[in-house]
């Protein structure tokens, strides 16, 4: 599996990482947190915007080429 989409896959993983600290250290509820982890986790396994304009929208991970 490799990165398809390098820049989707950094904003991800700095949401979530955000999100999990602030709810670690206490600053926003498990209420608040765990919705926001889920839609940034659907957002990133699933089109996101350009799927609703009929463009095809690059993925996070691709399957690796067979060489």
């Amino acid at each position: 599996m490799t990165i398809g989409n390098p820049p989707k896959a950094l904003i991800l993983l700095v949401a979530l990482l955000s999100v999990t600290l602030l709810m670690a250290l206490g600053k926003i509820s498990p209420e608040a947190g765990l919705p926001v982890i889920t839609a940034f986790g659907g957002y990133g396994l699933g089109n996101g915007v350009a799927a609703t304009k009929g463009q095809q929208s690059p993925k996070i991970f691709e399957t690796k080429e067979k060489e």
